[in-house]
């Protein structure tokens, strides 16, 4: 009978379900606690923050070592099992949701920070270390680890890499990939391998360390990670800067940079985006009645008075394009404030109502036209939208708000609204994700931004390392 039913599962999804006798190979070598059946386990990893999704795996694992992680998959390729890697389950594209079932490997047990060596400014970490954990580790040290997306107090270092994770400082410092050196990584076969070297600079063969990060788990299980790190910036300053007109925001984010000027974080917030904060935090940040966006700037250095003087130019920039009274952030509680304010955005945007959030990305000159098309593909179609993000490099957020939309409308015609989003932002010479990933959610609009020849490639590339198919399946290509 199992026989039969393994049959049937395969036929279904092409892939076997777990059995008694791979539970018996499981707890040959993992630890009775390491292994989770339990209605509560199941149900804990079958979704992320990625809308109101769910898909239950067979069985959720959590193993200490590496040697275990091969040992798992190598079975788990002889025996066509699925595997799910998964962390703290924080990503907003589906990336870690068991779509097929199967295993759900939570690498939450890799957690140790193995070293921060202050010589050559570089850390060896476990990928289910939390960012935060790890910036705070290495600022004691007077080092910085640049990287911090909004999740960042629960996000781990491994979804961070999958993702290629961003976030404010990505702005003047760059993004996940920039502070990869090397990586240790499973492969769908079993086979444990280092990408690189642990050197600023390799032209050593392909470079199969930036290959990984950014793969969205479906590639390898990252198990170590050696990271570049930066001395730390001894100052910042912050500036809340208040328009009337969400399109003049946009504008003056290219202007900034065209003036000289480089902020280390440069954020925009709509109206909507901005109210729905406060209420949701109960932070009391005066807003005129004719304010439809904000933009926070920071710009941090060593040079106090290099930054003030910076401060003076962006104010000079921000007035040419009908901005009200620019709030300067005195002291640090009223940068956390603020700062609060953004990284809870998300988060209250969400409280609201039913949403889907497209994570778009264009050159940063073209954050108005994209803004300005967004609001009229809404109305076209009956929708509303919110729309924040990392203005200074051009990643808008776009919340898109179910509100009064039938279920006929928000469930059958609204994709059709998204791609058109989605071609509107290639149009103007970006893509369809800036940090969060393709995942499951966005994998068919994949030929918006790519060629037919494009996409066979990558999917060559997949084969290559996982020619079954097992790891992380259905995600990222339709």
């Amino acid at each position: 009978m199992a026989n039969l039913l393994n049959f049937a599962r395969i036929m279904e999804t092409g892939f076997k379900k777990v059995s008694a006798e791979d539970l018996d190979f499981f707890n040959s070598f993992l630890d009775e606690k390491e292994i989770f059946s339990d209605d509560e386990s199941i149900s804990d990893y079958s979704h992320d923050e990625t809308e109101d999704l769910k898909f239950f795996p067979e069985i959720v694992l959590k193993p200490s070592h590496t040697e275990d992680i091969s040992m798992i998959m190598r079975y788990c390729n002889e025996q066509n099992i699925p595997v799910t890697p998964c962390g703290a389950r924080t990503g907003l594209s589906g990336g870690s949701l068991p779509v097929c079932g199967g295993v759900a490997m939570s690498m939450e047990r890799f957690n140790n920070i193995i070293e921060i060596d202050e010589r050559n400014l570089q850390a060896t970490v476990e990928p289910g270390v939390i960012n935060q954990v790890f910036k705070d580790a290495v600022q004691a040290k007077g080092l910085f680890y640049p990287p911090d997306p909004a999740s960042k107090g629960s996000s781990f270092l491994g979804g961070n890499l999958a993702e290629n994770s961003g976030g404010p400082k990505a702005l003047k410092y760059g993004v996940t990939k920039d502070y990869v050196l090397n990586l240790e990584v499973v492969l769908p076969s079993g086979d444990i391998i280092w990408t690189g070297a642990n050197v600023l600079k390799n032209s050593t063969g392909y470079n199969l360390t930036q290959l990984m990060v950014g793969s969205e788990g479906t590639l390898g299980v990252i198990t170590k990670i050696v990271f570049k790190l930066i001395p730390y910036p001894s100052h910042d300053l912050t500036l809340l800067v208040p328009f009337r007109s969400a399109e003049k925001a946009c504008e003056a984010v290219s202007a900034v940079f065209r003036a000289g000027i480089t902020p280390s974080a440069l954020e925009f917030m709509e109206r909507d985006a901005i109210d729905w904060t406060l209420k949701f935090t109960d932070m009391n940040v005066p807003i005129n009645e004719d304010i439809q966006a904000h933009l926070l700037v920071e710009v941090d250095g060593n040079d106090m008075d290099m930054l003030f003087k910076d401060c003076e130019k962006i104010t000079e920039v921000m007035e040419q394009y009908d901005c009200d009274e620019i709030l300067f952030a005195d002291s640090s509680l009223q940068k956390e404030q603020l700062w609060k304010m953004r990284r809870a955005v998300g988060e209250a945007v969400k409280s609201n109502s039913v949403y889907k959030e497209e994570d778009t990305v264009v050159p940063r000159a073209e954050l108005p036209q994209l803004l300005k098309g967004v609001k009229s593909i809404g109305k076209k179609h009956g929708f509303k939208s919110v729309c924040y993000g990392h203005a200074g490099d051009g990643n808008l957020h776009i919340n898109i708000i179910k509100g009064d939309m039938s279920d006929k409308a928000w469930n059958e015609d609204l994709s059709k609204g998204i791609r058109e989003i989605f071609e509107l932002t290639v149009s103007l010479g970006g893509t369809i994700s800036g940090e969060h990933g393709i995942g499951l959610v966005q994998k068919g609009y994949m030929d918006i931004a790519f060629s037919e020849e494009n996409i066979a490639i990558q999917k060559g590339i997949k084969s290559i390392f996982d020619p079954k198919g097992i790891l992380n399946p259905k995600k990222v290509f339709v």
